[in-house]
């Protein structure tokens, strides 16, 4: 390993909204240079909402971590991920071990001085200057809602992901599991549910603030399109099935 001090950018990049598919990523720059693009071309940066949420996965401590940072487009199993080794060793912070399922990856190991790598960790995390409304409700809405999970849980639901995307730069999709994830797990028949949102330019808090209501004060299921599990799930837990999915 080398002894020389690199200095960590963590880059957001949001995608033109006319790119349907693309979504918002963490771009990863040592000494100005992209890794990503050196080293990963299948697919995009993992989403901010995982690499830079607080005390997240880039977090280095004296417990060396594995954290993916890339993904291909069509999967990890199909044309693999970008994943590295993340571990502080008194005053730095080492990048190493690098590893992608499919093939070798050419990348060294890489030093950073540890105060500059916290202030950049804490920088990019702070920073929300990317987002647009409707992915500042769907964070602030993700955050209400698990905090309400047992008002969700009375309507055998369970919630699996808010999300918004450029190309619908104005609508929130919510995900929920139903009865629950467990039933994935166990091999039960369950559905997952999705639920769209319009979101305006009104004051973020106060619109998460109405719509968390609406989803825990009436039986979201009623409100919502089946959109993943099977036809034999749909029977027998009494709801239809339509093979025509919405992305």
């Amino acid at each position: 390993m080398t002894d020389e001090k690199r200095c960590l950018t963590l880059r957001v990049v949001v995608p033109d909204s006319m790119q349907t598919g693309a979504d918002v990523e963490v771009r990863v720059l040592v000494d100005g240079r992209d890794i990503l693009a050196d080293a990963f071309a299948e697919g995009q940066g993992e989403e901010p909402e995982y690499l830079l949420a607080s005390g997240g996965p880039l977090t280095a401590g004296r417990e060396s971590h594995e954290v993916r940072l890339a993904e291909a487009s069509c999967t990890e199993g199909c044309c693999g991920a970008l994943y590295v080794t993340i571990q502080l060793n008194g005053d730095y912070v080492v990048w190493d071990e690098w590893r992608n399922p499919n093939q070798e990856v050419d990348l060294p190991a890489f030093r950073f001085e540890a105060r500059q790598y916290r202030r950049e960790i804490e920088r990019a995390t702070a920073d929300r200057s990317w987002e647009w409304p409707a992915r500042t409700v769907a964070r602030l809405l993700e955050r209400d809602l698990r905090e309400r999970s047992d008002r969700l849980a009375r309507w055998e639901c369970e919630l699996g992901a808010v999300s918004a995307w450029p190309w619908e730069p104005n609508l929130v999709n919510v995900f929920l599991f139903h009865p629950g994830r467990s039933a994935v797990r166990d091999n039960h028949p369950w559905l997952q549910f999705r639920m769209i949102l319009a979101v305006s330019s009104d004051d973020p808090a106060n619109q998460v603030e109405r719509l968390a209501e609406q989803l825990v004060e009436a039986d979201p299921r009623q409100a919502a399109e089946v959109c993943g599990g099977s036809r034999e799930s749909a029977r027998h837990l009494g709801y239809p099935w339509s093979e025509r999915r919405r992305a």
